[in-house]
């Protein structure tokens, strides 16, 4: 990346001085090429490139490659079924909300300072800013500023979060390309079916057990891959520089209490990955023809028994975006299907938080672990619970609205929640489900299961609905009637001749 040029202190003997010994090997190095004539040592790394050259054509390409690789070059020219089309503007318009409203969160305003600060080329758009700088800067920001919180789309299947990471970086490409809104669409579209089919296949048989990068490289790559119009040779390089970018993370972000390490490995690191694979490869960089065969592929090294042939699985006829789940609360996962719950209760009958004696929630074990009385507020049930007692809802703010964790009037309500770990519903994962039961002080008992959480695939919001959501987390930001704006662009978007057309409606003058 592109960044200011610093001056670095003299390294003192406490960090890491160059022994001795490696100082004189790298003198005898340099000494040895000294001693070579210039004709004679570009024949040697003409010869040796030759050989390299050599050994990539000699080895074959797989078939799964050869599909996959092809599908994604023509990918940008293939028409999107009606249906997948306005999915894809359902998730597209999802995620850029929540590039908007990541823009009040700690993550989103250290996203967009770090932009500000390294800058580079005034080519694509930091999203709620002022800011242009570089196509990797600004996907990397953007991707920090979707996943600041818990309001983006999700993969139950894996727990990833594609479009955090694959719709900033088909953003950044497609304005340095100034691709058309159809390409654009298809360009995300082609991220998520590549991204989750590669994270799903690896799932099958590996141990790896964090792979929240591995799925956004791989569908930031595809994404740029295909807004910078890649042909099926590149496509293949291009999945080797995401192949080589992907390893996974390590789990300690679980303790990152302000999730701007969440927020990288999720998304950031993802996104820039995958926008620099694009252009490294649009650049001239060749690699591995085949990275998902041969010796010391990319399987053999993470999922030794997962079938490559999975990636390739009706590819074109199944859209993976249509396992993708939609948040209706910007909370975390497993209490969303606890506040459908209330919501529901509060539909059957009316109560004020004084008439409430006990509030009993049970949820799987592994999601009780995670949200139980956590120390920030959007991932903390007990809370969210209390605040949806006294509000009857839970609006963006307020599950972001730390201070009101010591509010005493929310306190009396959390003290009368209890949250109990479901083995029976953990064995229903990754299907959320939630049971709430609230006791009023008449001593009556009131109870509602959730089996599908509005949103999900099983219960999928409306076109109105996912508008709404996405209006109510970009107005207090951009602003009504810009919000509104881009709304419009975004339901249309097959109609915009050129993704820089987005750019007024998604700038803020800061």
């Amino acid at each position: 990346m592109r960044r200011k040029r610093a001056t670095h202190p003299p390294v003192g003997n406490s960090r890491g001085l160059l022994t001795r010994r490696i100082v004189l090997q790298g003198a005898g190095w340099a000494l040895a090429a000294a001693a070579v004539p210039p004709v004679a040592l570009r024949a040697a790394q003409n010869t040796a490139a030759q050989d390299t050259t050599a050994q990539n054509a000699a080895q074959p390409i797989s078939p799964a490659m050869a599909k996959l690789s092809a599908y994604m070059s023509e990918a940008r020219d293939r028409e999107l079924p009606g249906e997948a089309l306005e999915l894809c503007k359902h998730h597209l318009l999802d995620t850029l909300a929540a590039m908007v409203s990541g823009a009040q969160l700690l993550p989103g305003r250290e996203a967009i300072r770090f932009a500000r600060a390294y800058g580079g080329e005034k080519v694509s758009t930091v999203v709620a800013s002022n800011i242009l700088c570089g196509p990797i800067e600004a996907a990397m920001a953007n991707a920090e500023l979707a996943h600041s919180d818990e309001t983006d789309d999700y993969d139950p299947r894996t727990s990833g979060h594609p479009g955090c990471s694959i719709v900033p970086a088909a953003l950044a490409l497609g304005e340095q390309f100034g691709i058309s809104g159809r390409h654009f669409l298809r360009a995300v579209m082609l991220g998520y079916d590549v991204g989750l089919r590669a994270i799903n296949t690896v799932v099958l048989g590996t141990t790896v057990k964090d792979i929240h990068n591995m799925l956004g490289t791989f569908g930031a790559a595809a994404a740029g891959g295909c807004a910078a119009s890649l042909n099926s040779q590149q496509m293949r390089w291009l999945l080797d520089y995401a192949a080589q970018q992907s390893a996974a993370g390590l789990a300690v972000w679980k303790r990152d209490t302000d999730h701007i390490e969440k927020a990288f490995i999720f998304a950031g690191s993802g996104a820039r990955n995958g926008v620099t694979a694009a252009l490294l490869v649009h650049s001239g960089w060749t690699g591995v023809n085949d990275i998902l065969s041969g010796p010391g592929n990319f399987f053999e090294s993470y999922a030794p028994k997962a079938d490559p042939a999975t990636l390739t699985e009706k590819l074109g006829q199944r859209y993976e975006m249509a396992f993708v789940n939609i948040k209706k609360w910007s909370v975390g996962g497993p209490i969303q299907p606890v506040l459908d719950a209330l919501e529901n209760l509060f539909k059957r009958r009316s109560f004020n938080p004084e008439q409430v004696q006990q509030v009993i929630v049970r949820v799987a074990t592994e999601g009780a672990a995670i949200v139980n009385n956590r120390e920030m507020p959007d991932i903390c049930l007990q809370h969210l619970i209390a605040v949806m007692l006294i509000d009857k809802t839970v609006s963006f703010h307020a599950a972001h609205d730390k201070a009101r964790m010591q509010d005493p009037a929310v306190l009396r309500q959390r003290a009368k929640v209890q949250l109990v770990p479901s083995e029976e519903l953990q064995r229903l994962n990754p299907r959320r489900v939630a049971v709430v039961e609230v006791t009023p002080t008449d001593g009556t008992l009131l109870s509602e299961r959730v089996e599908a959480v509005r949103g999900t695939v099983e219960n999928p919001m409306t076109r109105d609905e996912v508008i709404s959501k996405a209006r109510d987390l970009m107005a207090p930001v951009l602003g009504a009637e810009a919000a509104a704006n881009l709304i419009g662009k975004v339901m249309a978007l097959e109609n915009v001749n050129n993704i820089r057309e987005l750019r007024p409606f998604l700038a803020v003058a800061n």
